[in-house]
């Protein structure tokens, strides 16, 4: 009597879950009518000058993510770089790191600043965001190269770069030129000097841009096969 209660009550669970898969699925939290939220002070400004907040005042709204904040103090590219600096989740680390890199960039140009001529002041700048936001923009490539095989053949086919894509691969540049110099110099002290570099548009980074555009114009004939 006890086994068959077992297999009776037991079996159609056992069975939902392997035949129908869906099931257990969670839905999703928000439905289709649910538009996504708007943070950012400088974007509600825009929406309450152009009158869009009036329609959306009846609209409901998706809760904001953790990371979404109103801050004047957040800023978004500095955000990201803090995430590719990350490794296995110790994100308090990545962020003391960084901090510490802006603060040698700070030092570096401060240095600077005191040491130029009255009339050469103007031109350095002393904002460590406004360098890496810099070093970041010199840094992004245009297009890249990604193999396409035709006719037996793999050819090196250059294609254009997404908004996106292009900021994570300038980033993602900076962050290993800053690991792959000598190891007896701190990582936040190379990194500073790579941003410095990249946002004078010198150094690694920038050479290495300038050398995937370069291996893109040689390889342009081939840039039919993205199509074909």
């Amino acid at each position: 009597m006890f086994c068959s209660k077992i297999f009776r009550y037991s079996a159609p669970l056992s069975c939902n879950r392997i035949l129908h898969p869906a099931l257990t699925k969670s839905m999703a939290s928000y439905g289709p009518h649910f538009v996504q939220p708007i943070f950012k002070p400088a974007k509600q400004k825009e929406i309450f000058e152009s009158g869009e907040a009036e329609r959306l005042a009846h609209v409901p709204l998706k809760a904001a993510k953790n990371d979404e904040t109103s801050s004047v103090f957040h800023d978004d590219i500095l955000a990201k770089f803090t995430n590719y600096v990350m490794k296995g989740g110790g994100k308090a680390l990545a962020r003391n790191l960084v901090e510490k890199s802006l603060e040698n960039i700070k030092r570096i140009q401060l240095e600077r600043y005191n040491l130029a001529e009255p009339n050469e002041r103007d031109s350095i700048e002393l904002n460590p965001v406004a360098i890496l936001h810099k070093a970041v923009e010199n840094c992004r490539p245009i297009l890249t190269l990604t193999p396409v095989k035709r006719g037996g053949s793999k050819y090196q086919v250059p294609v254009p770069l997404t908004e996106k894509r292009s900021y994570f691969i300038a980033m993602r540049w900076l962050v290993q030129a800053g690991r792959e110099k000598e190891r007896t110099v701190h990582f936040p002290e190379k990194i500073a000097w790579e941003l410095l570099d990249a946002a004078a548009n010198t150094g690694r980074v920038v050479k290495k841009k300038h050398e995937v555009h370069k291996q893109c114009e040689a390889n342009r004939a081939y840039a039919h096969y993205r199509w074909n």
